[in-house]
């Protein structure tokens, strides 16, 4: 329930995943789709028209602009992308389709639909994924200026190859990030990024809403901006005492040495900004590039991610196959929302029905391998001190099941993408949020997995 396994997960949609499953993955099904652009077949970025579909959950599955798929692998690399057929004539791979294929005189009946493929004809499509091309109100200074949104006209692009994703489209997707935050509907880190965190916000943000805003419904993002608290960025001056810290040198992997520190703060000013604005600390190094994060006196730009949800949460349902927890009121409203990493194949979180036993805050975290799990060489139970950096952040929402709880991370950028020994693993901001929202007897129900 403390270590991060290096495991990597892999998120696909249930249309996505009909879509895979229908298809097949013979040769003969290399096309696997007929758009408004005719027969579609997948390419790989050096050229090569793909004769199957990648094997169901090895890829996360996108859409660039165009509404074409898009494979990603667990690696983060475009595996393949959805092109034309009629743009591949002396590709690699294309003598091996059907001749009437090659041809180009394939009718549309001859092929499965997109409806009859589990169907995104129908949806919105600013819901699904796009592939683009590259606690507190924050406090600032009284001086500290707001992203006037200028470079929010420029058109998010499609990316081809394995390009990184343009710095202005990558704002365009903060901007919905720090939206959805706002709401409620947390996407982890706000990174600019598309991804399965994402992906699970607009869900709950569409079930708290009926909305269903995507990266590129531009005018919706900024005007629901404009209601939460103004633009999604904000210019931010650093303080003497944002420089001061106090700081760590660094954090030992190993717990023995973890035990022997007096507390597991950060370990330098941009991790603790990235946390306070819930930044991805590389996004926000991104945004200001040769800034010297700790000297004060520098101005900087971050997300403005808003006030904390507050309410009164009557069940926490922890969703392992989805990988998010949701916090519902008593009448059933979805209050919030937050991805998580949640168990592990080796050290299982609780199935069934728990509740809320109390909560602490800024918790020391006491390792016993004879009852969970063990780390490195160490055979003995140790008492590690709090802070950020702590195996379980700076939040404990402790559970009726014993040694299992609801906690923080020192690697928020890691929530959704790894596996937790048992408990139920959220960014420190988000597990403040909701800490802040329940007490002793609240229901936590774990589903899925």
């Amino acid at each position: 329930m403390t270590m991060i396994s290096p495991a990597a997960t892999a998120f696909l949609s249930a249309t996505t995943l009909a879509l895979l499953l229908s298809t097949g993955a013979a040769s003969a099904q290399t096309i696997v789709d007929y758009g408004p652009e005719g027969p579609m077949v997948l390419v790989t970025p050096d050229g090569r028209v793909l004769d199957g579909i990648p094997e169901q959950g090895s890829v996360d599955v996108y859409w660039d602009p165009d509404g074409r798929r898009v494979l990603v692998g667990r690696d983060g690399r475009k595996v393949a992308t959805e092109v034309p057929l009629d743009q591949l004539e002396g590709k690699r791979g294309y003598d091996r389709l059907p001749r009437s294929t090659r041809r180009g005189d394939v009718e549309r009946q001859d092929l499965p639909s997109r409806r009859d493929q589990g169907g995104y004809t129908g949806l919105d499509r600013s819901r699904i994924p796009v592939i683009a091309a590259p606690d507190t109100q924050p406090q600032g200074n009284a001086n500290n200026r707001t992203d006037t949104g200028n470079d929010a006209e420029r058109p998010i692009s499609p990316t081809t190859g394995n390009a990184e994703p343009s710095a202005a489209d990558k704002l365009q997707v903060a901007r919905l990030q720090v939206m959805l935050d706002r709401a409620g509907a947390s996407p982890g880190v706000i990174d600019g990024r598309m991804g399965g965190n994402v992906n699970k916000a607009l869900d709950a943000y569409a079930t708290m809403t009926g909305q269903h805003p995507g990266p590129k419904d531009r005018e919706a993002i900024r005007s629901k901006l404009m209601e939460t608290g103004g633009p999604a960025f904000q210019k931010y001056t650093i303080t003497p005492s944002d420089a001061a810290g106090p700081y760590v040198a660094s954090v030992p992997s190993d717990y023995g040495k973890k035990a022997e520190m007096k507390q597991l703060g950060y370990t330098s000013t941009a991790e603790m900004l990235a946390e306070r604005f819930h930044m991805d600390e590389d996004y926000l190094k991104a945004l200001n590039p040769g800034a010297n994060l700790s000297v004060p006196g520098t101005e900087i730009k971050v997300a403005r991610p808003g006030r904390n949800v507050t309410g009164s949460v009557s069940l926490i349902v922890a969703d392992k196959t989805k990988e998010q927890v949701r916090a519902y009121d008593a009448n059933g409203n979805l209050l919030a929302a937050y991805p998580t990493t949640i168990g592990s194949t080796d050290t299982p979180s609780p199935s069934g029905t728990v509740t809320v036993e109390a909560v602490a805050k800024d918790p020391t975290y006491t390792y016993n391998p004879k009852i969970n799990f063990k780390q490195g060489s160490n055979d003995k139970a140790l008492t590690i001190p709090p802070g950020p950096n702590g195996p379980v952040g700076n939040m404990w929402i402790d559970l009726s099941k014993p040694t299992y709880g609801i906690h923080g991370t020192p690697e928020p950028s890691l929530i959704g993408k790894t596996n937790s020994h048992g408990c139920v693993r959220l960014t420190n901001w988000d597990a403040a949020e909701l800490a802040a929202m329940v007490k002793k007897g609240v229901t936590v129900k774990f589903v899925g997995g």
